[in-house]
């Protein structure tokens, strides 16, 4: 795992524009790793899983509820979910395996965390995992 660790620490947190960031394992349903200080709940895992296991366009609707706040989502596909709450956001990108989770706060690009965080599910994907 440390492998994993340190893609979501030098590809997500070295941007500076990702505040904490973690790794679900789909079908255990999870958490394998997390950026120190993140603690993802397992009621926050299952939120995650099941905006995708739902029709995406009910989880635009509905927004999300994580880390004991409501989201709205701002997009919601088969492979992403972004939903934000003021200055703060959360990105979710699904490979074959697992959910990359990545958090953003205010004064952070949400467009970098976006793209950093699509780029590493891309490299996942093409992996296998």
């Amino acid at each position: 795992m440390s492998h994993l660790h340190n893609l979501l620490l030098d590809t997500l947190l070295g941007t500076k524009h990702v505040d904490s960031a973690a790794l679900i394992h789909l079908q255990e349903r999870s958490l394998c790793v997390a950026s120190p200080g993140f603690t993802v709940m397992p009621s926050d895992v299952q939120t995650l899983v099941n905006g995708f296991a739902k029709n995406p366009l009910q989880a635009r609707r509905e927004g999300l509820y994580f880390k004991e706040k409501d989201y709205k989502c701002v997009r919601a596909d088969d492979h992403s979910l972004y939903a934000k709450n003021e200055n703060t956001g959360v990105v979710v990108v699904k490979t074959c395996m697992y959910l990359l989770v990545a958090t953003y706060t205010e004064g952070m690009y949400p467009s970098v965390c976006v793209e950093a965080t699509e780029k590493l599910g891309e490299y996942l994907r093409r992996k296998g995992n």
